[in-house]
């Protein structure tokens, strides 16, 4: 199987023997990667996405994805024009935001479909528990990077994969909706890639910035 975000050939990495799926790795930008073949239907995304519990107002939840939320306001003022991309079942970021005078867009493939905002320019987007849904990375990264004007930013938060981890063991690969795992290095090579000027990695939080 060829990396779906680098094209490189992948090695064979774990067999989840419970789920009956097959994981590669990619030695060029260092990705796990869930066998194509294993990839879940869309009825089987959305039945997983409705089982999460996204109440906007919910502490816990805002909690969550403070951090991406201090790191747009830090870089970014009300008259920014953002986008929420993958925004699932509750909007909390662009909810917090509003709430600061901020303008968002959201979309989601499944539960906010209005493409039409994909044609739009942004000052930033955020994707929060996102891009390892991804399950066509390149094109996808691809198409976020399009959408930024100049000195725009990208604010993304995964569960980076490492060599010391382990993945037997690993609760985000337990995630059937999971299919791409990111390595520190996968976003060297997406910054390069994509044309972005710098790279900040600060645990689960990455921002891209051109």
């Amino acid at each position: 199987m060829k990396c779906t975000l680098c094209s490189a050939e992948t090695e064979p990495f774990y067999y989840y023997e419970k789920e009956a799926r097959q994981y590669h790795r990619c030695p060029n930008c260092r990705a796990v990667l869930m066998d194509e073949e294993d990839y879940p239907t869309p009825e089987e995304e959305i039945h997983r996405y409705e089982s999460h519990d996204n109440d906007v107002e919910d502490p816990r939840y805002q909690n969550f994805v403070s951090p991406l939320v201090e790191l747009i306001t830090k870089h970014f003022e009300p008259t920014d024009l953002g986008l929420d991309f993958g925004s699932g079942t509750g909007p909390v970021i662009t909810k917090m935001l509003e709430d600061q005078g901020y303008e968002l867009n959201v979309y989601d493939p499944f539960f906010d479909n209005h493409p039409e905002v994909l044609d739009l320019k942004y000052d930033y987007i955020v994707s929060c528990e996102v891009i390892e849904h991804f399950h066509n990375p390149y094109e996808e990264f691809e198409q976020l990077r399009n959408m930024l004007k100049p000195n725009g930013a990208l604010f993304l938060k995964t569960d980076p994969y490492s060599e010391d981890l382990d993945f037997h063991a690993w609760y985000y690969k337990s995630d059937e909706t999971h299919v791409f795992f990111y390595h520190p290095k996968t976003f060297e090579w997406i910054k390069e890639e994509f044309g972005f000027s710098s790279l900040q990695q600060d645990g689960r939080h990455i921002s891209l910035f051109l």
